[in-house]
């Protein structure tokens, strides 16, 4: 993957963390929504972590 690709890359993974998050609002078990937060924070935080290794040139959130 090219430095090109990345912003769209982190994009992507953001957007995949929102929909996760949305998911757990919406999950009636405590533990699935437990879950699903801790997937949407580890790839919201996975996002933050490459965006800075790209030099911050994606979109902010």
């Amino acid at each position: 993957m090219s430095i090109a690709d990345e912003p769209g890359r982190i994009s992507r993974m953001r957007a995949k963390a929102e929909e996760l998050e949305q998911a757990a609002e919406r999950a009636a078990d405590p533990k699935e929504r437990q879950r699903l937060r801790d997937k949407a924070r580890r790839l919201s935080d996975q996002s933050e972590q490459e965006r800075g290794m790209t030099g911050g040139n994606a979109d902010p959130v």
